[in-house]
């Protein structure tokens, strides 16, 4: 059994301010993280071949929300799109496109917490990307009681004044209760496709509820692939999709990962390169390397009508002074890799910690290229090294669910891609990124982490 302790496991293992954390929880209740994304419209057409609508869920994953959605629908989960992943315990409002069926077929869906809003057509779908940001309103419970408002002011008054916060990949990316998904991905790239699978579908880890444990468990000691199909519950319903395809050929561990949806495959591959982002990313803050300017070396993206450029400008003696000054003025940010298969390294000292971190994990950019599953393969990206952000508001109020007691409330903006989490660990300051969650059991209890 692995236990996940740290943040290390995830790729972040340091702070980047000092100032002391106000401790608490997260997500007691689904209310208490709304997420509302901030969307890119398709233009209106009469005779559109796509229905578009606004989805406001309760308590639902991606994955899980497009195939209950196509499955009332009787359609393929491909004719449905949508801009970005959303976490599940959350209040979340999304935009989803829907290809050719009619409005009031969507209407007429009767979910239980999924609610349709502003239903119109077009002839764009909605595709992953389309979105310019997203919009939180956050209750963080069981704070320390002597936290003042002025002392989560000033944490938020240097963050904003540096020019952001660290833009790591939150605990979301890998999967909160189960933090795998970067391990499988590391699997996929290393062409272990039996690893990739057990890890998925078996690989016992504290948290989950008894029951699941030890059906992973027994599954992970005597491969019974029939016996676990049978005794799994439906709620792993991804799992059983796999040990569907394993009863049947108990070898074919790549036929069994193209069970799965092709973006929750993309998604491993996306895990594993956020792994080794996070990791970059600590290891610039650990070498004291400023993350709000650009070194000799660093590879920048421009910031162009707020939206940032992933065409890289790699920062040498004769422009560096230009560049700095357009990421003062926010119109360009400093960057780290998403390792894939034609990525561009960085040189000077930042190209020195992602060369490391890639002799390290003892792998070629190459091995991104997915022979056996070729539409996961990555080509590699890079990533902002902060996170900008917008509008943000906060205030200490009554704990309604605990008299006498105080939460904090906290609404902001930030871009596309960055997570609300990596921003509140700066506030919060606990040592293992899971002691963050609240979350309910398979037996409807309240845990709490740490």
């Amino acid at each position: 059994m692995h236990v996940l302790d740290t943040e290390k496991d995830i790729g972040i293992d340091t702070f980047f301010t000092s100032f002391e954390g106000i401790g608490g929880k997260l997500r007691k209740l689904p209310e208490d993280f709304n997420v509302n994304e901030i969307s890119v419209y398709s233009p209106e057409t009469e005779n559109g071949k796509f229905v578009i609508a606004n989805i406001t869920t309760k308590n639902y994953e991606t994955n899980v929300l497009v195939r209950d959605i196509s499955n009332q629908l009787h359609i393929s989960r491909m004719r449905v799109g949508f801009a970005g992943t959303k976490d599940k315990r959350a209040i979340t409002t999304r935009l989803m496109s829907f290809y050719n069926i009619s409005i009031d077929e969507l209407l007429k869906i009767k979910m239980k917490d999924v609610e349709f809003n502003n239903v119109y057509r077009s002839n764009k779908s909605v595709k992953i990307g389309n979105l310019v940001g997203n919009k939180f309103g956050i209750t963080i419970r069981n704070i320390k009681q002597n936290v003042k408002l002025s002392d989560i002011k000033k944490i938020y008054s240097y963050l904003n004044k540096y020019g952001g916060f660290p833009n790591f990949y939150g605990i979301q990316r890998f999967g909160i209760i189960r933090p795998i998904t970067h391990i499988v991905g590391r699997y996929i790239v290393r062409d272990d496709f039996e690893n990739a699978v057990m890890t998925y579908i078996a690989n016992p880890l504290e948290g989950e509820d008894n029951e699941t444990y030890n059906l992973r468990k027994k599954l992970q000691e005597t491969y019974d692939f029939t016996s676990a199909l049978n005794c799994y519950p439906n709620n792993l319903n991804f799992e059983k999709s796999i040990l569907n395809k394993l009863v049947t050929d108990p070898n074919d561990f790549i036929g069994a990962l193209k069970e799965l949806p092709k973006n929750l495959l993309t998604m491993f591959i996306n895990g594993y390169q956020s792994y080794l982002f996070n990791q970059v990313l600590s290891e610039r803050i650990k070498c004291n390397l400023p993350l709000n300017q650009a070194l000799i070396g660093d590879i920048i993206l421009p910031i162009r009508k707020g939206i940032i450029d992933k065409t890289g400008i790699l920062v040498n003696e004769r422009n560096i002074e230009k560049i700095n000054k357009q990421v003062l003025k926010s119109k360009a940010v400093v960057s780290g890799v998403l390792l894939g298969s034609d990525s561009v390294i960085a040189k000077g000292e930042m190209g020195e910690i992602e060369n490391k971190i890639i002799e390290e994990e003892k792998i070629n950019p190459k091995d991104f290229i997915i022979p056996d599953i070729p539409y996961i393969s990555s080509w590699g990206s890079r990533r902002s090294l902060t996170g900008f952000i917008k509008d943000f508001k906060l205030k200490l109020i009554k704990d309604e669910l605990n008299i006498g007691k105080k939460v904090l409330f906290l609404s902001f903006e930030l871009q596309k891609g960055c997570y609300a989490t990596s921003l509140l660990r700066e506030f919060m300051k606990a040592d293992d990124i899971r002691s963050y969650w609240i979350f309910c059991n398979g037996n409807g209890f309240i845990s709490l982490l740490s």
